[in-house]
């Protein structure tokens, strides 16, 4: 019982993909996977695509409005650069299909790839968006992504060189019953290279190309009834995927507070080979050989996630400034099962993908840095917002590694022998 459980949890909770194995370039050192033109070319030929650029260097993005405004991929590097996200091409060049064709994964969940898709939590429990009422149990037959967040398209209501912004009005019906009419608001916006160095108060050398973008995310109740934690609250989750490898390590930085620095249960206890907790951080591997995922609450996050990837030589940032007091706020549980408390959840999340079984496909591979806003009580015409701050840097190790030490509060070589050590 408890292995069917976790399988399906595999399956669905994270990172749900077609269970073909998507052909990779071979990783090696200094070796890209792809062009950021290249992966460009390729979703034109599916979908409408607006690429952000800016003028004043390489930095790219490119973003894709029928799906949720979804980023699928930047670059530091200008069209022939390193494109930083993961794409699934299968799926995305079998596209969406009507509700009568659908097989297999497609019947829950179109998978597509991106560095930063839009979700709303919980996924599962008694409050859960992925699930109908009881008697319906928590299996994966009976779990499937709301259109909302898997093929309704978002409206694009005004673009610029550099930021481009959405809209979408919808209504959802949580595990509860309770309906929930929202309006949401979405904005992707291409930082400057002075922006980036302001956040992170520390100068870049010129041999450290970077590109970094913000998503402003706005979630309205406009319905007629407050949302309310006995009701159900929902949370805005952010989710991306990137380029797996066997140099790539995730970090997240901890703080002092009550309670588990990490929860590392969704699959099963993790061993020293893969999970390193120490006062300052959690190391995570996200190899794409071993499907795993971990979870920092607000107690003890910071609001930050790294990985470092030694073979490709590239650092990724994802910033989640947690809002006075989080530590108090409730975040939602996704877990499929009903919760003692559904508001003890986690703010940052990361998934390492691998085979659901013995001889079985990956469903990438890839890994996938995740984060998530309080789940907060909202009268009508309330909103609930959450910024998200995703940055690319590459280059040697020396430029890179300043960063590390400040942004993530370890050096390259701490990430880099951490697995390694006795």
């Amino acid at each position: 019982m408890k292995a069917r459980f976790l399988l399906s949890l595999a399956v669905a909770s994270l990172c749900v993909g077609s269970c073909e194995k998507r052909e990779t370039a071979e990783v090696s050192p200094g070796k890209q996977d792809s062009t950021f033109a290249r992966d460009v070319e390729f979703l034109k030929n599916h979908t409408e695509v607006h690429v952000l650029k800016d003028p004043g260097s390489g930095a790219r993005v490119a973003v894709v409005p029928a799906w949720q405004g979804r980023v699928m991929t930047s670059t530091a590097g200008g069209d022939e650069g390193v494109s930083m996200g993961w794409l699934h091409r299968e799926n995305i060049a079998a596209g969406i299909k009507p509700e009568a064709e659908r097989a297999g994964l497609a019947r829950h969940i179109h998978v597509f790839g991106g560095e930063e898709r839009f979700w709303l939590g919980p996924e599962g429990g008694q409050y859960a968006l992925f699930f109908p009422p009881p008697p319906a149990e928590y299996k994966f037959e009976n779990w499937k992504t709301p259109a909302l967040l898997d093929t309704e398209p978002f409206e694009v209501i005004t673009r610029e060189d550099r930021k481009i912004r959405f809209a979408k009005e919808a209504e959802l019906t949580n595990r509860a019953g309770t309906r929930l009419k929202l309006g949401i608001e979405r904005s992707v916006e291409l930082l400057e290279k002075p922006a980036i160095t302001g956040m992170l108060g520390i100068e870049l050398s010129k041999d450290t190309p970077a590109v970094a973008y913000r998503t402003t995310n706005v979630v309205t109740n406009r319905g007629s009834e407050p949302w309310t934690r006995e009701k159900g609250l929902v949370s805005i989750w952010l989710l991306g995927m990137f380029n797996h490898g066997p140099g790539v390590t995730v970090v997240v930085p901890l703080k002092d507070g009550p309670g588990n620095a990490v929860n590392a249960d969704y699959f099963g206890p993790l061993e020293k080979d893969r999970l390193v907790t120490t006062p300052k951080a959690v190391f995570f591997k996200a190899d794409g050989d071993y499907r795993s995922k971990i979870g920092v609450p607000p107690s003890r996050s910071t609001g930050v996630a790294g990985a470092y990837d030694s073979q490709r030589g590239s650092l990724t940032i994802v910033r989640a400034v947690p809002p006075p007091g989080a530590d108090a706020l409730p975040y939602v549980r996704s877990q499929w099962m009903d919760h003692a408390d559904p508001y003890a959840g986690d703010l940052i999340n990361a998934y390492n993908d691998g085979a659901p079984a013995p001889g079985e496909a990956p469903l990438g591979p890839f890994y996938e840095l995740e984060t998530s806003s309080p789940a907060l009580p909202l009268q009508p015409g309330g909103k609930l917002i959450h910024v998200q701050e995703t940055m690319h840097f590459s280059g040697p190790a020396a430029s890179l590694d300043p960063i590390a030490l400040k942004v993530l509060g370890v050096s390259l070589e701490e990430i880099t022998t951490v697995f390694t050590k006795p």
